[in-house]
Formats: C-alpha cells, sequence, structure tokens
C-alpha cells in the first residue's frame, strides 16, 4: 500500500502502465494517468493528504443477448467493457462509509452499524451502499469503515449499468479492505449477488443479476440463471475485428429516472404468467405447455404479459444461439441474431419506449437511423432495461464514419460511443495485477 503522495509518483514515473493498458487498451494509458492522478487529487482535498490509499474499479457492461430474460431464471450473453467506476479508497475507525462521487455536490455516509432499509435512501446511492454492506455481514464477512472518491464514465441512464458498476465496485472495495481480498469466500459472482440483494431489497429495483454478475465478473461471459443461487458462468471471446467490425454504444440522452415501475413491470407480467401454471419464474414452464395454455392466459394475465413471455423463450434460446455463433465464429448468424432480438424486445417486449411519454422515441428513433446505414451490412438492438438509454450495433469499419455521423446528428456530438470489451471485472488496480 501506498499513500496519496506516493501512488501519485508512481503512477508518473509508469509503474501502473501495465494495469492501465490491461484494463483499457494501450491507446488510453496517459489519458488514464491523468484520471487517476486527478482523482487521487480530489480524495486529497476532501479527506487530508497521506493517507494511505488503493485503488479499485469496476465495468460497465453491455448485453449482447437475454433481454429481460435474467429475473425470470434465463440465459443471458453479456459483455464488460471499458468505461468504468474508479475508486480511491482510505480506512476508517468511524465505522462510516463516505463516498464522494466526482461532479456531484453530495457525499454519501452510511454507519455501517445500521443495517436495515432507510426509507429516505430509496432510489439513492446511500441505500446500494447500505445493502451491500448488509450482504457481506450476511455472508459472513467483515465491514468497517471507508473514506472513497469515486468518478465513474459508465454512462449514467445508459443501459450500461452504472448503478451495477458501483454495487460491484462497493461489494470489491469491502473484501479488500476488511476481508484479505478473499477471492474464494467472497467470489466475483458472490459479489454480484450481493450486489443484486442490495437493488432489490434496499434501493427498491427489482433486478435481475445480469448486470451485477457482467460488471463483477468481466470478460465475454454466458450466464444461465436456471438456479439463480449457483448461475453457471462461461466465458468466450468475440474478436471483432478480425471480422471488420467494432462495437457502438449510442447514447439517445433519456433519462432512466421515473422508468423503475416500467421495468417491475416486465418482470411482474412474465411471473404472472408462470403463476397461471403454480409457477414462480417462466423458467420453470414448460414452453409447449405455455402455448397450449395462450387462450385462457390472454384472459387471465392479459395479452401484453403473454406476448413477454413469448419473448422470453425465445430470447433465451436465441442468447444461447449467439454464444454458439461466437465459439464457431459464425459471425454471419451472430449479427443475424442480434437483430432478431432486438426486434424481440421493440416487437414482444415493448421496451423500446415510455407508454408513459409515448412521445419520447430516442430509442425507436436511434434504431431507425441505425437500419438505414447498416441494413444488410451490420446489427443492431436496443439494450439493457430500454425505455430509455442506448443502443448497441455493430458496425463495419468502414461505415463507422457515417454511423457516427447519422447517431451524433441527431443526439448530439459524442452520443455514439466506439467501445472494447475488458476483460477484468471489479478489482483493485495494482501494478502486478
Amino acid at each position: 500500500m501506498a499513500n496519496t503522495i506516493e501512488l501519485k509518483q508512481q503512477i508518473a514515473q509508469g509503474e501502473y502502465d501495465a494495469a492501465f493498458t490491461k484494463l483499457y487498451g494501450a491507446s488510453a494509458v496517459q489519458e488514464q494517468r491523468k484520471r487517476y492522478t486527478d482523482l487521487i487529487d480530489e480524495f486529497e482535498k476532501k479527506y487530508g493528504t497521506s493517507r494511505t490509499i488503493r485503488l479499485y474499479s469496476a465495468p460497465g457492461r453491455t448485453e449482447i443477448g437475454g433481454n429481460h430474460t435474467d429475473h425470470n431464471n434465463g440465459v443471458v450473453l453479456a459483455g464488460s467493457v471499458n468505461l468504468d467506476m474508479v475508486a480511491v479508497v482510505s480506512p476508517n475507525e468511524d465505522n462510516i462509509i463516505r463516498v464522494k462521487s466526482l461532479g456531484f455536490d453530495k457525499i454519501d455516509d452510511v454507519d455501517v452499524n445500521v443495517l436495515v432499509p432507510q426509507p429516505q435512501e430509496a432510489e439513492h446511492s446511500a441505500s446500494l451502499i447500505r445493502g451491500v454492506v448488509k450482504g457481506i455481514v450476511d455472508a459472513g464477512g467483515k465491514v468497517g469503515g471507508f473514506d472513497c472518491y469515486s468518478t465513474s464514465n459508465v454512462l449514467r441512464g445508459s443501459g450500461l449499468s452504472s448503478s451495477a458498476a458501483f454495487e460491484v465496485c462497493i461489494g470489491a472495495i469491502l473484501r479488500g479492505e476488511y476481508n484479505n481480498n478473499d477471492m474464494e469466500k467472497f467470489s466475483q459472482v458472490k459479489i454480484a449477488q450481493i450486489g443484486q440483494f442490495a437493488e432489490n431489497v434496499f434501493f427498491g429495483k427489482p433486478c435481475g443479476l445480469m448486470d451485477q454478475t457482467a460488471c463483477a465478473v468481466g470478460g465475454v461471459i454466458t450466464i444461465d440463471f436456471k438456479d439463480p443461487e449457483k448461475p453457471v458462468v462461461g466465458q468466450t471471446a468475440i474478436d471483432l475485428a478480425k471480422h471488420g467490425f467494432v462495437m457502438c454504444i449510442s447514447d439517445t440522452k433519456g433519462s432512466h429516472a421515473d422508468l423503475t415501475d416500467d421495468y417491475a413491470a416486465i418482470r411482474r407480467e412474465m411471473e404472472s404468467v408462470a403463476e397461471q401454471f403454480g409457477k414462480k419464474v417462466l423458467r420453470d414452464v414448460d414452453e409447449d405447455e405455455f402455448y397450449k395454455a395462450i387462450p385462457q392466459l390472454r384472459k387471465a394475465v392479459g395479452d401484453r404479459a403473454v406476448v413477454r413471455a413469448i419473448h422470453f423463450y425465445n430470447d433465451c434460446r436465441r442468447a444461447a444461439q449467439l454464444c454458439d455463433a461466437v465459439r464457431e465464429d459464425d459471425f454471419d448468424a451472430f449479427l443475424r441474431l442480434i437483430i432478431e432480438g432486438g426486434h424481440s424486445s421493440f416487437e414482444f417486449n415493448q421496451n423500446a419506449y415510455s407508454i408513459k411519454a409515448p412521445q419520447e422515441q430516442g430509442v425507436p428513433l436511434a434504431l431507425a437511423l441505425s437500419q438505414k446505414v447498416l441494413n444488410g451490412r451490420g446489427a443492431w438492438r436496443l439494450q439493457g432495461g430500454g425505455f430509455a438509454g442506448t443502443i448497441q450495433a455493430f458496425v463495419p469499419v468502414e461505415l463507422l464514419d457515417a454511423y457516427k455521423a447519422a447517431i451524433d446528428g441527431c443526439f448530439g456530438e459524442g452520443s455514439c460511443h466506439v467501445l472494447n470489451i475488458r476483460n477484468y471485472g471489479a478489482v483493485p488496480v495494482t501494478p502486478d495485477m
């Protein structure tokens, strides 16, 4: 461990360049040197100089296949990206966790001795911190206070899971500072489960486990949630450059605020179908039996619940097929399945825009522009929770300038982000990582 002055010197002398290359790519080393150094400067302004500190990072994620399937124990394909939350951390003896985020005036103060949801914290970041602390304690871990200054370039409200990155980063900090970075007791999947618990119980959002798992584990992963207590995680790789493609995440500048009810309705309606068969989740309902029962289901739960269930079955199957296409390097099949999944999300899962504000349709507009530029040459889809935020596209390099011009021309300069898959999840950032 080093104090703030020593760590800044180590960064300036290039001791962290290898770590930055692994996390962000060789071309980003100088940018990350400045980013981390500036963050340590901000830590010193808030908490004092010469404190002993550690660095932590947790990435955002992009969903590749399996849209809204995780919360009903389905199958997904996801990847962590080279946008992340970075935290400068120093333990304290106050039993208080203090988290200050760059660009935000408030600071979250959480007493680790109070481990029940606080109503005034619902849907605020303090609730996530408190929930993660509770999850660590429930799993037999130790907790304590720390002072933290953080920054994140994971686009907020974008479908890249800024909240999941935050949760698993807090989990990684508590694992590192108070549990000897025990990767057996607190595996990346366990840290993900604790993050989901925090979001479900303390924050008040009934999310599944995909976001946290992808952010915590890193790389390109398949996740089968048949047993959510023991999700089956497998890793694979996508070589986009080999096929002359890049992945673009385009920010339509829509906010995820006030959309919790929209997200919750998808899970609620899928589970309402399962309830008609005496089951909790759709994964436990035989697909053939479901189709036979559609006439009765329409009357019992409504048409939207039925078509969302159809999306669930199709997209679980498609996620597995996407994984096969990646492993077999069948890129044409990969692109076709991406487009099919995008249509299913829009038409059957119906999470392209909120019916509460039908005049706001940034996601459908971005998809329409993508189709105009890429039709027959690439693939495009909405991703994440949907209703607002970002879309994903796989773009041939020769069309990248035209694609960025179309997206940026509509949603503003810099709306189209060209991202890489990162192979590290929620980790301490060290010279020898």
